[in-house]
C-alpha cells in the first residue's frame, strides 16, 4: 500500500508510573487522523496500521468526522480488531478517543458547537492505577499564529503580518480554545485529587508559549514574538507537562514541527494553508499532570 499517512500529525511518547515499587511505562498516541483519512485513497486502513505499529496503549484523536452516519470509532475498534489488536471506545464527535483497557466510566467534557472544538474522557484502571484520559481537537478559528505570519486566521487570504503583541493576543482570545481549556482544568482537578493519572492529548490549533520564546523570536517569520501562548500557559500555570517539551526541552534544536510532509498523493499546496510563510509549529501535544 502507498504511504498515504504522512499528511496526518502523530506524536507518541511513552509515560512512567511508579506500582507496587516498581516503575510502569505506558504508550501515548496523539493522532490528527485528517478527516478519518479520507481525504487520500487508503488513508483509513493506513490509519489503523499506524495505531497497531505504534502499540499505543491510549490513543487520542483528532478530527473524528463520523461521514456518513457512521460511527468512527466503532469502526476503528473494528478495524483493530481484525489486524488482532482490542481496544475500547465510545461514541464522540471531533475527537476521539481509544484505550486497550477497559473503560469504566465515559463522557463529554466541552461537547462540540459549530465546529469549534471538543474534549471528551475516558477512566480505566491499570493494576491499583487509575488513569483519566482526554481527547480534545480546539477551535480552528482566530487561529492567531497565521495571523502572526500573514494570513488571517479565519479565512486565511494573505494581510500584513500582526507583530503587536497586545493585537495577537487578542485575535487569538476571540477563538473558544482557552474557554475549553478552562473546563478541562476545572473537571480534571477532580481526578487529580482522587489521584488518578490525567493525560490530555490534542491538536491545539494554538502554538505552545515553549516554542515562542526569545531563542525563536528571529527564527521562522516569529516577526521578534515572544508570545504567551494561552492554551499552554493555561495548563502550565494548573501544573501540566509539555510531554515533549519534558523530553526535548530545547525549541531551537527541537521544534517539534506539525506540519505536512511526504504526502505523494496530495499536492503540499492542498495541505498548507499560508503558503508563502514559514508557518512550521508543534500544535498537536501530549499534556499530563505529575502525582
Amino acid at each position: 500500500m502507498k504511504n498515504t499517512l504522512m499528511a496526518a500529525f502523530l506524536l507518541l511518547f511513552a509515560l512512567g508510573f511508579s506500582s507496587c515499587q516498581k516503575t510502569e511505562t505506558f504508550k501515548v498516541l496523539q493522532f490528527n487522523i485528517w478527516q478519518e483519512g479520507a481525504v487520500v485513497e487508503n488513508g483509513f486502513d493506513a490509519v489503523a496500521d499506524e495505531i497497531v505499529r505504534s502499540d499505543a496503549d491510549f490513543v487520542t484523536l483528532s478530527e473524528v468526522r463520523n461521514y456518513h452516519d457512521t460511527r468512527f470509532c466503532d469502526r476503528i475498534v473494528e478495524a483493530l480488531q481484525k489486524r488482532g489488536q482490542t481496544y475500547y471506545s465510545f461514541y464522540t464527535e471531533d475527537s476521539g478517543l481509544l484505550s486497550r483497557y477497559p473503560i469504566t466510566d465515559s463522557s463529554t467534557v466541552y461537547p462540540l458547537n459549530d465546529d469549534r472544538g471538543s474534549v471528551y474522557r475516558l477512566v480505566m484502571k491499570k493494576g491499583n492505577q487509575e488513569f483519566a484520559v482526554y481527547t480534545t481537537h480546539l477551535d480552528y478559528r482566530n487561529c492567531a499564529y497565521y495571523d502572526a505570519r500573514g494570513y488571517d486566521g479565519n479565512n486565511w487570504e494573505k494581510i500584513a503580518p500582526v507583530t503587536n503583541l497586545d493585537s495577537l493576543l487578542a485575535l487569538n482570545r476571540a477563538s473558544v480554545r482557552d474557554d475549553a481549556i478552562a473546563r478541562f482544568i476545572s473537571v480534571a482537578q477532580k481526578d487529580r485529587e482522587a489521584g488518578r493519572i490525567v493525560i490530555l492529548g490534542g491538536d491545539f490549533n494554538e502554538p505552545s508559549h515553549l516554542d515562542w520564546t526569545e531563542a525563536t523570536k528571529d527564527m521562522r517569520d516569529h516577526y521578534g514574538l515572544v508570545v504567551p501562548w494561552d492554551v499552554s500557559a493555561m495548563l502550565e500555570k494548573a501544573g501540566y507537562r509539555d510531554a515533549y517539551r519534558v523530553k526535548f526541552p530545547d525549541p531551537v534544536a527541537h521544534p517539534g514541527f506539525t506540519c505536512p510532509a511526504d504526502c505523494p498523493d496530495i499536492a503540499l499546496k492542498k495541505l498548507v494553508w499560508s503558503p508563502e510563510a514559514d508557518d512550521r509549529d508543534r500544535i498537536d501535544f501530549i499534556m499530563f499532570a505529575p502525582l
